[in-house]
């Protein structure tokens, strides 16, 4: 009976990495509908969001279900409650997959600076790096990793702010608006690096027992892991 427990909760945890991979992939479509101004890519992203929302509801059903009938203790109901946690921030990292899509579907066919084009390019670029060290964390367990996400994400926030600068230079009201669009953008990318340092803090706390932040697990990190 335990066993095949342990066999549920590894399900569990591959759908979470697979849903993982697959934000990643359609993270970088949803950018490159915006920065082609790909009207139909960008429609075909937002109707997928509702295949998003059941994966990762299928994820909070199934835990549900394993706590109500193996009644987990100690660190397998950590893991339960983890993986519940995760799938409802991919939900969320969804939602903003399709934000990303409809500024695409508003900006197509506007002239949008092309340093802001160029800056979205590289803010996508480091969150992409961020999303594939969190589905390597999740897919492994890697503690290690897990404590590196809010340094990999620094870059993500510094380059957020220039989108900002940026915007404020811009006079041509027709340039601006379709600008705001990529802004907008790029907002939405730093929420979903966001929502991957808040799924290493839940990994955290699975592997340790402990509800530190991040930075502050990473000191000790050897003296934590049960």
């Amino acid at each position: 009976m335990r066993e095949q427990f342990r066999s549920d909760m590894y399900e569990v945890q591959d759908d979470v990495v697979d849903i993982m991979r697959e934000l990643l992939n359609t993270t970088k479509l949803a950018v490159n509908a915006l920065i082609k101004g790909d009207e139909v890519l960008a429609q075909e992203i937002i109707d997928d969001d509702d295949r998003f929302d059941q994966l990762t509801l299928g994820v909070e059903d199934r835990v549900i279900e394993l706590i109500a009938t193996q009644f987990p203790v100690a660190r397998d109901l950590r893991f339960l409650q983890s993986m519940a946690f995760i799938a409802m921030y991919q939900e969320r990292m969804a939602d903003y997959c399709t934000t990303i899509a409809r500024a695409a579907r508003r900006s197509a066919n506007k002239e949008v600076p092309q340093t802001l084009v160029d800056l979205i390019k590289a803010q996508a670029n480091l969150v992409y790096r961020v999303m594939d060290a969190t589905r390597e964390a999740l897919e492994e367990r890697d503690l290690e990793l897990a404590l590196k996400l809010p340094e990999l994400d620094e870059p993500v926030d510094s380059l957020n702010k220039q989108f900002y600068r940026e915007l404020g230079r811009l006079t041509d009201e027709e340039e601006m608006e379709a600008a705001s669009k990529m802004v907008m953008s790029a907002r939405a990318l730093e929420r979903i690096a966001d929502y991957c340092i808040d799924t290493g803090e839940r990994l955290s706390y699975f592997l340790t027992g402990e509800r530190a932040l991040l930075e502050a697990a990473e000191q000790d990190i050897e003296t934590k892991v049960i």
